[in-house]
């Protein structure tokens, strides 16, 4: 995944009302910038960290600029959760994710569940079908472990709960987490900040919902699933 245009750089002055971000680039200019992650951004959103956002010059929009990534300790960070979608559609292209491989279609954004809309749906006649659901990962406050969610998440864990009641149905189910981050080697639910979330996790995972976990290669140009990480479900 590309992003549109050159990133420009600065450093972050602060993040609030979940969607803005002020930044003071590097050229001086005070700008506000739409911030595309509704979740708490523990470990990203520091103030004062070096930052990266795209420029759109179309004039449509009320906020021209769009944060895109974070500099922590060293680590470039995409903050945008839409991105992982983008990223596993250009896998799927590519071949990249072995495990879900061998399908003869891939469908978007399929109704499914309570009112719900699957993110991938991989459809072929000699087979199951195959429900993925896909999270971005951002945080990681233990050095190589990534970690989700972030918050409490209800939604996450009624997707979870929908992903093993497709499974019982006999189609084959697929959480996958995707790092937007290199530095991490395993990842583990954040029990202490979603309990609920992390129990659901384990107790789909045994009931037979598949979990797999990339980590992406990042830089200033672009974004790309690079790698399977260990997962780790221990409490």
């Amino acid at each position: 995944m590309r992003f549109p245009t050159p990133l420009l750089r600065g450093r972050l002055e602060r993040r609030y009302k979940r969607f803005l971000a002020d930044i003071v680039l590097d050229d001086g200019r005070e700008i506000t910038a739409h911030c595309a992650n509704p979740g708490s951004m523990l470990g990203v959103a520091v103030e004062g960290a070096p930052v990266w956002v795209s420029e759109h010059k179309d004039g449509k929009r009320k906020l021209p600029f769009s944060w895109q990534l974070a500099e922590i300790d060293g680590v470039l960070i995409p903050v945008n959760t839409s991105n992982p979608n983008r990223i596993v559609a250009e896998a799927f292209d590519e071949g990249a994710i072995p495990e879900l491989a061998g399908y003869a279609e891939i469908r978007r954004e399929v109704k499914y569940g309570e009112k719900s809309r699957i993110d991938f749906l991989l459809e072929d006649p000699r087979k199951a079908p195959c429900y993925v659901e896909v999270k971005n990962v951002h945080l990681s406050r233990e050095p190589g472990l990534a970690e989700f969610p972030d918050s409490v998440t209800a939604r996450g864990a009624k997707h979870l709960r929908e992903l093993n009641a497709v499974k019982e149905s006999g189609a084959r189910a697929v959480m996958l987490f995707v790092v937007q981050r290199a530095d991490c080697r395993r990842f583990r639910p954040a029990g202490d900040l979603d309990p609920v979330y992390a129990d659901t996790l384990r107790a789909v995972a045994a009931a037979g919902v598949e979990l797999l976990c990339y980590d992406c290669e990042v830089t200033a140009a672009e974004v790309v699933l690079r790698q399977a990480l260990e997962i780790d479900l221990d409490p």
